[in-house]
This record gives C-alpha cells, structure tokens and sequence, in this order.
C-alpha cells in the first residue's frame, strides 16, 4: 500500500546545517578526524550556575506541565531583560517562552500569516526562514543583498521589494546575523523602521546572537525606534547561543498582546508549554553573571579575528569581518569558476571538502547566497588552524589537472 504524504511535506527540505552535522557525526563515529565547522551552537558548557538551577528544580519536583506561555516568574525575567538590556517596556502579557527560538519563529509566523501573505526574508537568510514561511501558508519573498552592502539590506532596497509585491505582510530581520555575523547599527535600524510603518509592515526581529558583539559594536533592536515600529515587531530570542543552551529548547517572543495571545492558543495545541526545568534554568541564566558568558564572548572574539585575517590571507578569497554571532561567510566563486575538478556549486565544494581533507562546512546556497561557504568559528583555537590548513590544501587541489 503507498500512503500519499501532504503536498506540505513533501515539499519541505531537510536543513543543510544539520544535513552536513548529521555526515560530519558519522564519520566521525567511524573514526575520521573530521574537523567541523557546520555546528551552530557555542563549544562551551552551559554556566554551572544554571545547571545548578536546573537540579534544584528537578529536586524540588518542578516537573509538571506549565500554563502555556511560560511560568510568570520567566516572563517577568524576561521583561527586565528587555528593560536592562534594550530599553523596552513590556509586561508579562506581551510575553511567550517556546520550546527554542526556531519554535518560537514558527508559531509566530501561524499566528499573523494568511495564505498568499508575503514574506521578506533578505539574504543570506538562515536556513529554516523559507521553510517556516512555506509551513505557515505563507510566501516567502527573497530580497538579496550583497557583501558590497555588507549583506545589509537598505531602506532604498525593502521600499522597492514591498511595491513591487500585491500583499507584503512581514520583514524578518536577523542581527546579529546567521549566516553572515553582520548588525545592523540603530541608524540603518531607523531607516528600515520608517519603511515599515509606512507600509505597515510586521517585522520578525530574530535577535537569538544579541549578547555575541564583539569590539565597539552594539546592538540594537528596531523596536528600540519608535513606538511606531515596536507595535509592529516580534522580537524573537533566547538562551541558547548566549547561554551555551541549544539543547535546554528554550526561546521567547516580546510583541504586542493580541500577537502574543494567539500565538500562545498555537502552541497549547501544538508545544502545550516549554519544559519545566528549563524554564527554572532560564530565570537563573537571565537574572545571575558569574562572568562565564563575558569569557565566552571574549574568546568568540579572538577565534573571529584569527579565522578572518586568515581566510583573508589565501588566494582569490574575500571575507567580510563580522561583528557578531560566530560564522564567517568567505566568498568562494573564484574556485567555483575557476576550479579544473569540474566543480560547479557550493553543495558540491562541500562535499568535496568534507569527504577528501575532512573538514565540514555549509554551502552558501543554503542561506540564499550561492558562491560562500559558512564557518562556524565555535570551535577550538586549535581545530581552527588544523582546518584551514586542510581548507588550503583542498582549494590548492581544485587547481589541478
């Protein structure tokens, strides 16, 4: 008997992130030294502090479900943070906590998207972005940008996009940026805001990097405009990266209540509520500093400027140096044109790369930007050098005959 899945998941791609883990793992587990700079989490343990947290909980028995937004003593962490850290006022109810960010961006986009809505997501765009809009009912719009514009996209640029579209609905705008490490500063912020009120546009502010800056960069969020432009944004974020969190599942959404309220009947049909020892261990993470992620931050630093300056020193490559997150996008399409190993596409240099000199990497073309490749530098000092020299050696390989 053949059983007819949804045209809906059919449709759907695997993530390439996790598809280049997921190979890179296996071999790994057959013994290959693989050196990987696909993975999207920090290489850091989460703080001791918030295990702690998390024990106390599990002692205390706080393993029941929780109301569906997330338990009022986060949500009201999480309304000082945005105090503290970002200037914005909101309560509880202009709060929700999702099992992860990606979650939390998902349940949003069900909750504001109709079908035939569109969607402008700028490039290079993080993998699930298209996705998640497809999975909504939603179109997703793809707005490029370039490195020349620091893969920024302009007011000049999003103006002329949304009238061009019959039904514009929602920006997604991500600073600091996955893939490229870019931030938008609070004037560009300005410009892009005024656009979207104009054409009241909803914005999806994906922020999930916020604590990763580095040198004298700052980061700001649109809602920090106007009071215009925070009406109309979903800031999206959570302890993962900063945290060193990705497998606690734990993200958050700030917006207006009608928003907030929605997407909450979402999730108790779908999520019912985040885990409850993550929750405990969330408090902990936004409300105490030991100092661990200021080391963390530090560290990301050094590791950036090791892997641009030498991305930068081979030949016929060019890598913008970021200001955030922990990836480098280099520009390849000089080995791509050029190559005599009958190569054609970053999938392909990937696979390349990956199965002769061990070393994994993410083809640009999963972020909507066909000639880079995307390193993680949340990796030791140490399998940093290890891998660029493999990556030398296997760019010198496509040369010859």
């Amino acid at each position: 008997m053949t059983i007819k899945l949804s045209n809906k998941a059919r449709a759907i791609k695997s993530s390439p992130t996790l598809v280049v883990f997921s190979k890179a793992k296996k071999m790994i587990a057959e013994g290959i030294d693989v050196i990987n700079f696909g993975v999207g989490e920090p290489d850091f343990n989460t703080p001791e502090y918030i295990k702690k947290a998390a024990i106390k909980a599990i002692n205390e028995n706080f393993t029941k479900y929780t109301v569906s937004p997330g338990i009022p003593e986060l949500r009201q962490a999480i309304v000082k943070k945005f105090k503290d850290d970002n200037n914005l006022d909101y309560s509880i109810n202009n709060i929700m906590v999702n099992p992860g960010a990606k979650s939390t961006i998902a349940t949003v986009l069900m909750a504001i998207c109709d079908p035939k809505d569109e969607v402008i997501i700028p490039t290079p765009y993080w993998v699930s972005y298209p996705a998640q809009v497809d999975l909504a009912d939603g179109t997703p719009v793809i707005l490029e940008t370039d490195e020349t514009e620091n893969f920024k996209v302009t007011p000049e640029k999003l103006e002329e996009k949304i009238l061009e579209l019959s039904n514009p609905k929602v920006l997604i705008l991500t600073t600091p940026s996955n893939p490229s490490g870019m931030v938008y500063t609070k004037s560009e912020l300005k410009g892009i805001a005024d656009v979207c009120v104009k054409y009241n546009i909803l914005v999806i502010s994906d922020e999930i990097y916020e604590k990763l800056v580095y040198g004298d960069t700052k980061h700001y969020s649109i809602a920090q405009v106007s009071e215009d432009i925070k009406n109309l944004t979903i800031i999206v974020n959570g302890v993962s990266k900063a945290y060193a969190m990705t497998g606690w599942r734990l993200g958050y959404a700030a917006a207006s209540e009608d928003i907030i309220q929605k997407s909450v009947k979402i999730q108790s049909h779908t999520a019912s509520c985040v885990n409850s020892i993550a929750q405990k261990a969330a408090i902990a993470a936004l409300t105490i500093n030991d100092g661990s992620i200021d080391n963390m931050v530090k560290e990301f630093e050094n590791r950036c400027k090791f892997l641009v300056d030498e991305l930068n020193k081979i030949n016929n490559v060019t890598c913008v140096k970021p200001d955030g997150a922990f990836y480098a996008l280099p520009n390849i399409s000089w080995y791509i044109e050029n190559n005599k190993k009958g190569i054609t596409n970053s999938v392909e240099l990937c696979t390349f790369l990956l199965e002769k000199y061990h070393i994994a990497v993410v083809p640009g073309s999963a972020f909507g930007v066909e000639n880079y490749l995307r390193f993680s530098y949340a990796n030791s000092m140490e399998n940093l050098q290890k891998g660029l020299k493999r990556f030398v050696k296997g760019l010198d390989e496509l040369m010859m005959s």
